[in-house]
């Protein structure tokens, strides 16, 4: 039986690329569906879901971690790969976390996409090898050598959409109405994460935002 993958990032020439590499294969894998962002692709896997899930990470609306989450716990056996432009070590953490089995970075996606998907289906693990260094890294040279330093603050699911929003343009008023939330409730998570972040200035929260790949451009 094919593995049905669905491909999910808000630029159509990455989607085309990323069928493209599916296609030319030969293996027996059938893209079942296409979106530009994490809500297109929850509204499509409440009806008829997939095997592999290959989500950008900084998607609008809802970017790939959290669509990842909300895929992981409605199904806990879907398998998701990761698409990153610019990854860091905070975010290939929290995919871990989350149970993200593959995570590559657009450079190298096209070239190790099949193998990824083949791999991540089977119930194995799959990382392009420059995400594989930030592993190794934090996991092998940190146990070794004691905590690494400058962590980035954790932020919780919700203060991470804020921030995501916040970052896209949208007033309180337009998150609490996608979030359908108070205005107050809004306001008071963005001074919370602003709090955590130590930022006090619209610009460097977005700036921050844009750097740890929770929103972008």
């Amino acid at each position: 039986m094919s593995i049905r993958v669905v491909i999910a990032d808000d630029h159509p020439l990455v989607r085309d690329g990323l069928r493209f590499s599916i296609e030319r294969s030969g293996q027996d894998i059938q893209i079942v569906g296409e979106g530009a962002n994490g809500q297109e692709v929850l509204d499509r896997a409440a009806h008829l879901p997939a095997d592999v899930y290959i989500l950008d990470i900084t998607m609008p609306v809802l970017n790939g971690l959290e669509t990842a989450r909300h895929l992981i716990r409605s199904c806990p056996s879907v398998k998701i790969i990761m698409l990153s432009l610019n990854c860091t070590q905070a975010l290939v953490e929290e995919a871990l976390s989350i149970g993200v089995r593959g995570y590559l970075t657009k450079e190298t996606a096209s070239r190790n996409l099949v193998e990824a998907v083949t791999e991540v289906y089977a119930g194995r693990v799959f990382f392009s090898p420059d995400i594989a260094d930030i592993i190794v890294n934090r996991y092998v040279k940190g146990a070794s050598s004691g905590p690494i330093p400058d962590r980035p603050t954790a932020l919780t699911a919700q203060e991470r959409k804020i921030l995501q929003l916040v970052a896209e343009g949208f007033t309180n008023k337009d998150i609490a109405v996608k979030l359908n939330l108070a205005s107050n409730t809004v306001h008071t998570h963005r001074t919370n994460l602003m709090a955590k972040l130590n930022i006090h200035k619209q610009a460097d929260l977005v700036r921050y935002a844009l750097k740890e790949g929770i929103a972008k451009l």
